[in-house]
């Protein structure tokens, strides 16, 4: 046991001795043990689950390497989009050396395309509407045709198409005569589509390798007992991997300096190189992984489940009880009447449309922790930086996760289990929308300041008098990015968990896919007020936002904070009791069994 988290444990099995074992526990002979399963995973009784504490279990290995094939993805994703505002906001920058760097010892920022906050903002925003509305499809694809591997390799192909594209589009021989937009849109686009397919199945399969599908009793190696906890492990290795995001995101730095310094040349081309470890880290991964055969997604289902239960309740009675009864086969069955799903689908697709509300409050945190558009850009652009690039400070909000997840995993959040105190996942997500909108608040506050202390007064993001910005530190910015990037960690992160465990089988990519849309709304919302996003409104850019989601938090917890009382399950027969399994739910049970066999003989 370290950090509360389970690293070796011992469990019992029955008198007539239990002859395999799993990657995770040893298993020893002991007294005969009746709620048990096939792996010497001992049920925890009702008094059990009441009084003893819950620990986080191991995950197997491939789990944590699919995190570094989520690192590579994300540090070039990242890398890139660190630089695009000013690539597309800024001019070639006068006296600079022709690459979009400006000259040394100024206070001028990198620039190459010149088309200014209003266009930066808006083609900014498409990318990132695209990056995320897209895996909708992208998740669709996985579950019904292609299963989460090839679409996730698919995905890769794309994006190293298009920084191959970027790269070309930074020449500055193809700055500097005019010819970068074209190729520049294709390939930001280009790398939007791939992402659509990488993301949305990324944490779904690192979540499918999860040996840990019912809570069970240990004895640890001083006699004392405890329960690893599906939700506790599942969020250990999504807080891991969410870490790993935030270290790739990290790459940012380096990117700005070397726009500001170099050119966007070499901005292009550092992501660029370490998105070529991809290939070779899925090839490694491939034959170890459990992987989960699509199955012609259930999203038919649960539209038909949708529809049916709105024709016979209405939509007055929406998530009433009784609302999703009336849709059950058993319900139906005395109606004379057959369909093709099961009682425990239905259940499923009552927690998924739980888990689709819960989602909808994302948008006004994402705004809060970010801002709209490009006014964060246009706020760090007024400040005096000294010779450090504007948009470098946009990293810390990886350098703040990335201290914050090992604090949360292996302090906080054991602490919290092993005193019984239970941070369910609507309270972590309230808590970080308080977060979001109290940092966005300072963003509305230093804009006030730049107002009162810019040359230009109220039209500081585009000030040409003296050095053009205010007298007061860049480093002022790093407040506001610094509070609002706590909140990814209890929000983002138990978004991930929500979107798993409250989905079938075979919509999880999906599932996932509507969670990440949500940043596409947000992105949508932004475009919608791409006009407003300039002098003198951008102090209300920041306020407005700030008040919506202190308000919003309130609600959220109101509307659902009863789910909190809820175990976490990742699997759906784990959600209900029936003796009666669906056809998919065999097959995934089957496909995870005899890969982890596979797995164990190596």
């Amino acid at each position: 046991m370290k950090d509360g988290i389970l690293d070796d444990t011992f469990t019992t099995a029955t008198s007539e001795v239990v002859t395999r074992d799993d990657d995770n526990h040893h298993v020893t002979p002991a007294p005969i043990h009746h709620n048990m399963d096939d792996n010497g995973h001992i049920f925890p009784t009702r008094e059990e689950l009441d009084t003893l504490p819950r620990v986080a279990g191991t995950m197997p290995w491939s789990a944590y390497l699919l995190c570094g094939v989520e690192f590579a993805e994300r540090a070039s994703y990242y890398g890139c989009r660190q630089v695009f505002k000013n690539f597309i906001r800024g001019p070639l920058p006068e006296g600079g050396n022709g690459a979009g760097a400006p000259p040394r010892g100024s206070q001028k920022t990198a620039g190459a395309l010149g088309k200014g906050t209003v266009i930066a903002s808006a083609m900014y925003d498409a990318f990132t509407f695209l990056s995320y509305a897209l895996p909708i499809f992208g998740g669709w694809l996985a579950d019904s045709k292609l299963g989460q591997f090839k679409t996730i390799c698919i995905g890769v192909a794309i994006c190293g198409v298009a920084h191959v594209i970027m790269i070309i589009s930074a020449i500055p021989y193809i700055l500097q005569v005019g010819y970068a937009i074209g190729p520049f849109a294709l390939s930001l686009y280009m790398l939007a589509v791939g992402a659509a397919l990488f993301k949305p199945n990324v944490a779904p399969t690192i979540l499918d390798q999860n040996p840990h599908r019912k809570p069970h009793v240990v004895t640890r190696r001083n006699g004392s007992k405890v329960i690893v906890d599906p939700e506790a492990s599942s969020e250990s290795v999504m807080l891991w991997f969410y870490l790993v995001i935030n270290l790739g995101g990290f790459v940012g730095v380096a990117t700005a300096y070397l726009a500001k310094y170099v050119g966007f040349w070499a901005s292009y081309l550092l992501p660029g190189v370490i998105y070529f470890m991809l290939p070779t880290l899925l090839f490694f991964v491939n034959k170890r992984l459990i992987k989960v055969t699509p199955g012609g997604s259930a999203l038919g289902n649960f539209v038909s489940v949708n529809l049916l239960a709105l024709r016979k309740a209405g939509i007055s009675q929406f998530g009433r009880a009784g609302y999703w009864d009336r849709v059950k086969p058993s319900e139906l069955a005395k109606e004379g009447k057959v369909v093709k799903w099961t009682d425990d689908f239905v259940e499923d697709v009552r927690r998924t449309m739980e888990a689709c509300a819960i989602f909808l409050f994302f948008p006004i945190q994402q705004i809060n922790d970010g801002a709209l558009g490009a006014a964060a850009n246009a706020q760090s652009a007024s400040l005096t930086s000294n010779g450090v690039p504007n948009d470098v400070l946009d990293n810390v909000n990886p350098f703040v996760i990335i201290i914050l997840i090992p604090i949360m995993n292996h302090g906080i959040y054991p602490l919290l289990r092993s005193l019984g105190i239970r941070f369910g996942p609507i309270a972590r997500m309230t808590f970080g929308f308080l977060i979001a909108s109290i940092g966005a608040s300072s963003y509305a506050v230093i804009q006030h300041y730049i107002y009162n202390t810019s040359p230009c007064g109220y039209s500081a993001s585009t000030c040409n008098i003296g050095d053009g910005v205010s007298h007061l530190s860049l480093w002022l910015y790093a407040i506001p990015v610094g509070v609002t990037a706590c909140c990814e960690v209890f929000v983002i992160v138990t978004a991930y968990g929500i979107a798993y465990s409250r989905s079938p089988p075979h919509m999880r990519g999906f599932v996932m896919a509507l969670a990440l849309s949500m940043t596409a709304v947000s992105t949508a919302i932004s475009m919608a007020t791409a006009d407003a996003l300039q002098d003198p409104y951008l102090v209300w850019a920041f306020a407005v936002p700030a008040i919506i989601g202190f308000v919003a938090a309130f609600v959220f917890y109101w509307l659902f904070k009863e789910l909190d009382n809820e175990n976490f399950f990742v699997h759906v027969d784990d959600a209900v009791t029936s003796s009666q399994r669906s056809s998919e739910e065999e097959n995934y049970s089957s496909s995870y069994e005899k890969t982890a066999r596979r797995n164990a003989v190596r």
